[in-house]
């Protein structure tokens, strides 16, 4: 699957092109440019539309919501002038903003910026596939229905430095998604429409750096401080080159050639250099999903998606063909995400593993697909990123399948990240290695990826048991709902309405020339806190 070919001339054009910025910098490291890579392009710059985790990756380098992350990923004022207790029982925040907080084009960020964003965010006509993430607004289901104007989102600015939120219910995480609430330039939504985000010059940032460079397809682009940033005076790095790098081993390298200080590597890399002081793991908290589809006659069975569960050993996957630090999945909720109120248990590892390794039950649950089916020979399609990791998995997976699966083909087809993103949300797959990342630590948002109602919910499988018991859950708090959420993740588990493969783990190289990036479950590395040592 992976053409090892075309690693080598690769290398070299990268170098090449790398070469002048790192003999541009001169002897000294204080106006050095930090050279990083991406694993794929983004899909745009736009807040309200983003969907995949490499514009996240940008959107997160470049703006700045009320809230905002640490360099130890607690969540502190960003705009906002400090984090604000709730009134009204949970349900109303209150927020006065930082007079000096402003765009990279000198305006004042203002309250109207952040209604702007909220209200054409959940606007149907904008099309937003994470609309949800809005979903506890007050009057939020009326304007996505279309029944009210988003006007009537429960978003509403009382001057120009004071915006509240009015929510339905109180949620228990809601400083994590006040984080994610990024404003928009008001001014610059009008000029651009729709074509807002859609490259540098039709964006306009209010974090510590400012988007440059990026036409929108291309794979170089820079990070240039923003001299407006209220806190500009604590950012050290003034530039970052970033590169899309799509070969792991390419980046390795540009790393030991130190045209790139800060990358990703795959699980070979991390197998042959387990050692490593510049090399940085941990695990992510996200999972790796083999999503079946629902909505397509040949793969909407629950027989299936039993028989593929069961033949694949997780543990051999994460030991043996990723060997990179990642766990076998345990159920819908990877380790670390919520923690048991009463007990302090973490809930995955208190549920247990609810996907088990049977070859024999996979074959039983395989040959009632046939049966069902009234075929004797299937030929299924397997849609993976193009990245290393996604190719060994699929091969893995097709491997295994065709070894225990009677008169079963599988075809892989591996296309770039942005493109696997619009045919999850277009459903033009049959078999999809996907995966999901959370902002905030809470089962609810794993769970919720199988909801009827949830905009991502890409298998379109429906269960009205679990709908019922995850929406039950939450409209409860504290130990009620932990409980109620568990329930939830045993019937997902039960009938497999999605399939989760293992808990990733991320493998950083890090030059140790450069200090301040840290990485947790949650959030990647903020280079506002780098710095040259």
């Amino acid at each position: 699957m992976k053409h090892f070919v075309w690693a080598a001339p690769m290398s070299v054009l990268l170098l090449l092109s790398l070469s002048a910025c790192g003999q541009a910098s001169g002897s000294t490291n204080k106006n050095r440019t930090l050279n990083v890579t991406l694993a794929s392009e983004p899909a745009t710059a736009d807040p309200n539309k983003s969907t995949d985790t490499n514009s996240g990756s940008v959107i997160s380098q470049t703006m700045e919501g009320l809230y905002t992350y640490n360099k130890d990923g607690k969540v502190v004022a960003g705009v906002a002038t400090k984090v604000v207790k709730p009134t009204n029982n949970g349900k109303t925040y209150t927020f006065n903003l930082k007079k000096n907080a402003k765009w990279a084009n000198g305006q004042q960020v203002t309250a109207q910026d952040f209604v702007t964003s909220l209200q054409r965010w959940v606007d149907p006509k904008t099309k937003a596939q994470y609309a949800n993430l809005l979903s506890a607004f007050k009057n939020y289901d009326a304007v996505q229905a279309g029944k009210v104007s988003p006007d009537k989102l429960g978003v509403k600015a009382l001057s120009k430095t004071k915006v509240q939120f009015q929510l339905n219910q109180a949620v228990p995480y809601f400083d994590d998604l006040v984080a994610e609430y990024y404003p928009l330039n008001t001014a610059a939504v009008k000029k651009y429409g729709a074509k807002y985000g859609t490259s540098a010059a039709k964006t306009v940032n209010n974090g510590a750096y400012k988007l440059t460079g990026w036409t929108g397809s291309n794979s170089t682009w820079n990070y240039v401080k923003n001299p407006h940033y209220w806190d500009t005076k604590n950012v050290k790095i003034k530039k970052v080159n970033v590169n899309v790098t799509k070969d792991e081993s390419t980046a390795a390298n540009l790393f030991k050639s130190d045209n790139v200080q800060e990358t990703t590597v795959s699980s070979q890399y991390v197998r042959s250099n387990g050692n490593d002081k510049q090399l940085h793991t941990h695990l992510l908290g996200r999972l790796q999903y083999l999503y079946v589809n629902s909505k397509k006659k040949s793969t909407n069975s629950e027989n299936l998606r039993q028989a593929v569960s069961y033949v694949v050993d997780r543990q051999q996957l994460t030991s043996k063909v990723l060997q990179d630090g990642s766990k076998p999945a345990l159920s819908a909720v990877p380790r670390g995400d919520q923690v048991n109120p009463k007990t302090g248990k973490d809930m995955a590892t208190e549920v247990g593993n609810l996907l088990p390794h049977d070859v024999t039950k996979a074959k039983a649950y395989w040959q009632k697909y046939l049966k069902e089916t009234g075929k004797s020979k299937v030929t299924l399609n397997l849609l993976t990123d193009d990245t290393d990791d996604d190719k060994h998995v699929g091969t893995y997976m097709q491997s295994v399948m065709e070894k225990n699966f009677k008169g079963l083909t599988v075809t892989v087809t591996s296309i770039p990240h942005a493109q696997h993103v619009a045919r999850d949300f277009a459903g033009t797959f049959e078999l999809n290695l996907t995966g999901w990342s959370s902002s905030w630590l809470d089962s609810g948002d794993y769970l919720g990826l199988a909801a009827k109602s949830n905009t991502v919910n890409f298998t379109g499988w429906n269960d009205d048991q679990f709908n019922q018991l995850l929406a039950s859950a939450n409209n409860k708090t504290g130990q009620a709902r932990y409980d109620g959420l568990v329930s939830a993740d045993k019937r997902l588990m039960e009938v497999k309405g999605y399939l989760p493969l293992y808990q990733p783990s991320q493998a950083n190289l890090v030059s140790s020339k450069v200090g301040g990036l840290k990485y947790n479950l949650v959030h990647t590395a903020k280079y506002q806190y780098a710095y040259w040592k």
